[in-house]
């Protein structure tokens, strides 16, 4: 025999109803049209000259950098850093700056930009056009050294002389700004100079020995 229907009233009622569902596709109704509207307003005009600015270059161009005072022409590609226009790109090249992680960790590639110290290796050539670059080459010759040159002269601060240039450019820069550095204020400005040879002390003595050969 068949089961006996069962009693409608004595079936489970179920968690949704004809009203929980019309209330439901209303809600999503709504929020529909609101995600419509919003992506649909009118979008604000970009400043002048912002879609040359984000036009990505492709391809070599040609910029020119002020290098030690001289307008040097140069081709390059937008991923070229300073560093390799500067030591590759160039004729001639400029090759005080040295190549050393290649990573802005050592300070063997320091280069004056505008007068504040910057790792030629994470700076981007095309970054560079319209500032003033400075190399170890641009702040003294043999014949003609400035005064941080002649203090690591003197004071026996470099070993092989790899990282020496780096050393250096950013002396220079700080005496340039604070011509009487305590050595706590050297040390702290050449935190991002690494010498693998060990010369520290006689590096710190001859940035003390510059300020005062300055101040006379």
């Amino acid at each position: 025999m068949p089961d006996k229907p069962q009693d409608p009233a004595a079936l489970p009622s179920s968690r949704w109803s004809r009203r929980t569902f019309l209330k439901g596709v209303g809600v999503a109704a709504v929020s529909a049209e609101t995600m419509l509207a919003e992506s649909t307003k009118a979008v604000e005009p970009s400043p002048p000259g912002a879609d040359a600015l984000n036009t990505p270059i492709e391809g070599p161009v040609k910029v020119t950098l002020n290098v030690n005072d001289q307008a040097r022409a140069v081709t390059v590609e937008p991923r070229t850093t300073l560093l390799s226009a500067l030591r590759d790109r160039l004729d001639p090249p400029i090759t005080g700056a040295k190549l050393v992680c290649n990573e802005a960790t050592c300070g063997g590639c320091t280069v004056l930009l505008d007068g504040k110290p910057v790792f030629g290796c994470s700076v981007l050539a095309c970054d560079a056009v319209g500032k003033k670059v400075t190399t170890v080459e641009g702040l003294g010759t043999p014949d003609k050294m400035n005064a941080v040159q002649k203090a690591f002269v003197e004071k026996d601060a470099m070993m092989c002389g790899f990282c020496t240039p780096g050393f250096v450019t950013t002396i220079s820069a700080l005496l340039a700004k604070n011509p009487n550095p305590t050595e706590e204020q050297v040390r702290e400005a050449c935190r991002g100079n690494f010498c693998r040879c060990g010369t520290y002390p006689h590096v710190f003595a001859a940035a003390q020995a510059a300020a005062q050969a300055n101040r006379k």
